[in-house]
C-alpha cells in the first residue's frame, strides 16, 4: 500500500513499459519515426495511449472524436481499440502532421474508421454541434493548443453523451503548473483550466499522472 502514486525513475519506467505495453509493429514504427522529429516529444507516451485504448474497450465506445491528432499515434492506437463499426472524428489543422498519421492510418487498416477534418477545430467541433451531434459521442480525446482547452472542453461537453469521456492531455504541464516562478500564458492556461474542472458540477472527475497528466472527466 501507498498513500501517494510512486515517483518514478526512468529503470522503474522502462521496466513498467517492458511487463505492460504490447505496441502492434505498426505503432511501434510510428512511434519511432515521431520521435526522431524536432517536436516528437508532442506524441503521447505508449503507456497512456495503450490505457486510452483500454478504456475504449472497457466502456464499448463506438464514437471518438480527438482534437489534435499530430502525427497520428494515438488515433492509431484508438482506432485499434474500436469494434469494426466505429467511427473516429480527428480535428488538426496541419497537413505536414496529418500526412503522417494518414499513412499510418493506411498501414494499420483503419483508415476506414476515422475521417479528418482539417481545419481549426473549434470550427468543426461547432459544424458537428449544428449539424445535431450533439451527445452522440462516447470518448473525446483533448491534445490540442493549450490557450484552447477550455473552449474544446465546453463544445466537447456539448457533443459527449452522458456517462462518456472525455480525457485531456497536458494537465500536468512538464510539473511547471505547481512553479509559482513560472508564469506564461500556457502554463496560466492550463492552471485555469484545472481550476474550472475542479469545480465543474457536470462532471466526474479524476486526474491520473500518465504521461504528461491526463484528466477523465465524465458528464453526468
Amino acid at each position: 500500500m501507498s498513500i501517494q502514486t510512486l515517483n518514478l525513475t526512468p529503470d522503474l519506467y522502462k521496466y513498467l513499459l517492458s511487463v505492460s505495453v504490447k505496441e502492434t509493429e505498426v505503432l511501434q514504427k510510428l512511434r519511432q519515426e515521431t520521435s526522431n522529429h524536432p517536436l516528437g516529444k508532442m506524441q503521447i507516451s505508449p503507456d497512456q495511449a495503450q490505457f486510452l485504448a483500454l478504456l475504449i474497450k472497457l466502456m464499448g465506445v463506438k464514437k471518438i472524436l480527438e482534437i489534435g491528432v499530430f502525427m497520428g499515434y494515438s488515433s492509431t492506437a484508438m482506432a485499434l481499440a474500436l469494434p469494426e463499426n466505429g467511427q473516429l472524428i480527428a480535428c488538426d489543422n496541419r497537413q505536414d502532421f496529418t500526412d503522417i498519421a494518414q499513412r499510418y492510418w493506411q498501414k494499420a487498416k483503419v483508415d476506414r474508421k476515422i475521417t479528418l477534418h482539417l481545419k481549426p477545430a473549434l470550427e468543426t467541433l461547432q459544424e458537428l454541434i449544428d449539424n445535431d451531434e450533439k451527445e452522440t459521442f462516447d470518448f473525446i480525446f483533448i491534445d490540442a493548443d493549450k490557450s484552447n482547452y477550455y473552449n474544446y472542453y465546453k463544445k466537447s461537453l456539448e457533443l459527449v453523451r452522458k456517462g462518456g469521456v472525455i480525457a485531456i492531455d497536458n494537465v500536468l504541464w512538464y510539473g511547471k503548473v505547481v512553479d509559482e516562478n513560472i508564469t506564461d500564458n500556457t502554463t496560466q492556461k492550463i492552471r485555469e483550466f484545472n481550476d474550472k474542472l475542479a469545480k465543474d458540477d457536470r462532471v466526474e472527475l479524476s486526474m491520473i499522472s500518465i504521461g504528461d497528466g491526463l484528466t477523465l472527466a465524465m458528464k453526468k
